[in-house]
């Protein structure tokens, strides 16, 4: 068993191209069933404990974190949806809410040397924002109220956005036929 969840059916599900459904879904199913051993439940869920624990540790020894877009770890990685979650992860394994959306802005920046550039929100730097319509501060799940997004100069409204969302769901679909 690889998860109690059958993300195949979650509704972010119809953004995913079926190619990599095909492709990349099925072969991390394969690796973990064929390639791991075929977990049960509990033993998923003490691993991910573990993980939890493991970077609880490394963050108060002062290791830095970058995120990235495939944690939880698994199978089903939602590109744009599954950095959220990880964000979540990370608040779950101790980080403040603002450390959290630190690995995905501060810390890359000076992780590349360009933190004189990016990484912050001051004049003179290039940004692209999210706009949310709550403090993620105050709850780190805030991150995915989005009421509109500003990136490379353009401003991208909520309804802009979901005509976007729609447009990726329609290239998926037909991509499946």
């Amino acid at each position: 068993m690889i998860d109690a969840t059958d993300f195949s059916k979650d509704v972010r599900a119809k953004y995913v191209p079926a190619a990599w459904k095909k492709t990349a879904w099925e072969r991390f199913t394969a690796e973990i069933t064929q390639g791991y051993g075929d977990d049960d439940l509990a033993i998923r869920t003490k691993f991910l404990s573990k993980e939890l624990e493991v970077v609880q540790m490394l963050h108060k020894n002062g290791v830095q974190f970058l995120a990235g877009t495939d944690t939880p770890a698994g199978v089903y990685v939602f590109p744009g949806f599954s950095l959220h979650e990880e964000l979540q992860r990370f608040v779950a394994a101790g980080f403040t809410p603002l450390g959290a959306l630190q690995t995905a802005t501060l810390n890359p920046a000076r992780f590349f040397g360009m933190e004189g550039q990016l990484g912050t929100i001051e004049a003179g730097k290039l940004a692209d924002l999210v706009l949310l319509s709550a403090n993620p501060l105050e709850d780190i799940r805030n991150t995915q109220k989005i009421t509109a997004v500003m990136a490379n100069g353009r401003y991208f409204s909520r309804k802009e956005l979901d005509e976007m969302l729609a447009g990726v769901e329609k290239a998926a679909r037909e991509q499946q036929q």
